[in-house]
């Protein structure tokens, strides 16, 4: 099976759709709109496993698999999400968007605090 996403005008996101490459090619011969193959396994420009969820050497595809608010970056040939925060740089390489300050590698869970730019502690 393979996904294919439907992009508008503005190379947002709109939908995807799971089916067989014969079904699909029927489908899009009759439906407008234009569709783009992404890869359900494809996070940071690296494809994983769908059991294991570890990088299996897989072929990425198109940097990260779509999601609401998604855009279609045709030059690069990718899909980017929206930016979650201001203050937040998109990572060049893996497609991703990266806060100034890494998450604290210590078992916790926290959240960004924009106001400050940091990582808060969740209680």
């Amino acid at each position: 099976m393979r996904h294919f996403d439907e992009v508008n005008g503005n190379k947002k996101f709109v939908n995807v759709i799971v089916a067989e490459e014969d079904f699909f090619t029927n489908f899009i011969d009759n439906e407008p709109g234009e569709w783009i193959q992404v890869s359900y396994n494809t996070r940071g420009g690296r494809h994983f496993s769908s059991v294991s969820n570890e990088e299996d050497g897989g072929t990425p595809l198109r940097g990260n698999y779509p999601s609401i608010g998604s855009t279609y970056n045709t030059e690069l040939d990718v899909f980017i999400a929206p930016q979650p925060y201001s203050s937040w740089t998109l990572n060049e390489t893996s497609y991703l968007w990266e806060a100034p300050t890494a998450y604290p590698n210590d078992g916790q869970q926290y959240s960004w605090d924009e106001d400050t730019t940091a990582w808060v502690l969740v209680e």
